[in-house]
């Protein structure tokens, strides 16, 4: 018996230093120095990156700097606009910054504004090299200043040219990130102008033809009226919720029944699950009143069907009308195969297609090409405009400023 326990003890101890030495070896194959070395470089070069992602000032110099010098391994690090002005530098230390250092870091930082290099050795034991920050096209967006003790060798400037790289790509970023929101700002601009013309004449004289026959009915389409514009007018961002878009489109369509009475039939049918799903601000606007103005021309009445469901990762909004139209041949080739080009024979004209292909961009530019328009139509048919947006999508929210 004595022997067993022997036995069974020992057995243990030698699991247990198998154990050891596993977990010793597993943790030498996944904690080596070099890997230690590259995860402390990658995560310095993405806290360099969250502050240049804002672009290029002094605000963001000063943050990324003390990361970009870690990067290079120098003594200090100095970063210039393409101008040629000092944004920020690091570290404050004065003899580091030294009046004959700063003075030479000025200089080399204006001479490389012509896109080259510039390396001056041999200041008081110091030197400097200066790298342009350079865009894929060749402009200067800036420009990185090391000092470093003693002569760089060719791995040192090599490490300096490619900071200077990654610091620029993350700047150009920033620039086409600053350029997107505003064509996605002036995309709004184009659809508000768009409403203008096509409804609120119309909308004010259904309010007009209400002040005598029926005041009470006059002041609740004001009201309407009001928080319709309020809402596609707002200073708020490119984003909003479904609910909110839909509860604006039930205003639109609260005045339009007002105009058209019984000849317009209006069906909605939502899930509840999709009413946070993020979209577009305006997206639902051109292709509901598309289908009403369509719809209904040249008609004795029509219907509009609006329809969002849950479809797994994705919620599909549809809106459809029985309406006219149009031939399939006439949907355009290219990336907005979906949208057609209403015809002035079907009583359609070109401000539909300028509506729904503002939107087919915006939804691609947001979400990328799998989540355009597309349009289901046939002569004598109608037309069914169909969206389809993720339920999330990393970045994109609601920006607030909703109204209702």
């Amino acid at each position: 018996m004595s022997g067993q326990l022997t036995l069974a003890l020992a057995a243990t101890l030698l699991l247990a230093a198998v154990a050891a030495v596993f977990v010793v070896r597993t943790r030498r194959v996944v904690a080596t120095p070099t890997e230690r070395a590259v995860h402390a470089a990658l995560h310095t070069a993405s806290l360099a990156a969250r502050a240049l992602r804002r672009g290029l000032d002094t605000e963001s110099a000063a943050t990324a700097a003390p990361f970009l010098r870690d990067l290079t391994g120098t003594d200090g690090i100095a970063l210039f606009d393409g101008d040629g002005q000092l944004l920020a530098a690091d570290p404050e230390d004065k003899f580091i910054w030294r009046r004959s250092v700063a003075d030479t870091a000025a200089t080399a930082a204006a001479a490389s504004i012509d896109g080259e290099r510039r390396v001056l050795d041999d200041i008081d034991t110091t030197t400097v090299v200066a790298q342009p920050l350079l865009a894929e096209a060749g402009d200067v967006l800036g420009v990185l200043v090391v000092v470093t003790t003693g002569t760089p060798g060719p791995g040192m400037l090599g490490a300096i040219g490619e900071v200077a790289r990654y610091a620029a790509s993350q700047i150009e970023l920033a620039e086409l990130d600053a350029s997107r929101a505003r064509l996605d700002k002036a995309e709004v601009l184009a659809l508000r102008a768009q409403i203008s013309p096509h409804f609120i004449y119309n909308a004010l004289n259904t309010i007009a033809s209400f002040v005598r026959t029926d005041p009470t009915r006059a002041r609740e389409l004001i009201l309407e009226f009001a928080d319709f514009t309020r809402y596609s007018f707002r200073a708020a961002g490119q984003y909003t919720t479904l609910a909110e878009e839909l509860r604006n489109i039930d205003r639109y369509l609260t005045l339009e029944r007002a105009r058209f009475g019984t000849a317009l039939t209006v069906r909605l049918q939502v899930a509840p699950e999709v009413l946070n799903v993020v979209v577009p601000f305006l997206a639902l606007q051109p292709l509901v009143e598309n289908a009403v103005r369509h719809g209904l021309a040249g008609r004795g009445g029509g219907s509009v069907e609006i329809i969002a469901n849950d479809a797994g990762s994705d919620c599909v909004i549809t809106v459809e009308d029985d309406g006219a139209g149009m031939d399939p041949d006439s949907l355009r080739s290219g990336p907005g195969d979906a949208l057609a080009e209403r015809t002035p024979s079907a009583g359609h004209d070109q401000s539909a297609h300028v509506g729904l292909t503002n939107v087919d961009h915006r939804l691609r530019a947001a979400f990328g090409n799998d989540y355009g328009l597309v349009v289901e139509t046939a002569i004598g048919a109608g037309t069914k405009v169909i969206m389809r947006v993720p339920k999330f999508r990393s970045g994109v929210r609601a920006d607030g400023g909703g109204f209702g």
